[in-house]
């Protein structure tokens, strides 16, 4: 079992819109997708996402031009 304050990153398929896919966020029960206002809730649902490590996701980060620090603040 998962302790609720540890995250899970995921990756959505690469897109149009999104060549690189869009990192998600999963803290407990609530899953987040990085927005350009930060972290926003969206239904728990991630079909076709894949699960990345920490690492992963601060390479998406830096390679997508955020700052690696949001990783550090995903909502409860």
């Amino acid at each position: 079992m998962t302790s609720v304050d540890e995250v899970r990153y995921l990756r959505t398929e690469p897109s149009m819109a999104f060549p690189h896919g869009r990192l998600l966020a999963l803290r407990g029960e609530t899953l987040h997708v990085l927005a350009p206002d930060g972290w926003d809730r969206v239904a728990r649902t991630a079909a076709g996402a894949r699960s990345i490590t920490r690492e992963e996701a601060e390479d998406w980060c830096e390679r997508e031009g955020w700052n690696p620090d949001l990783l550090d603040a995903v909502p409860y």
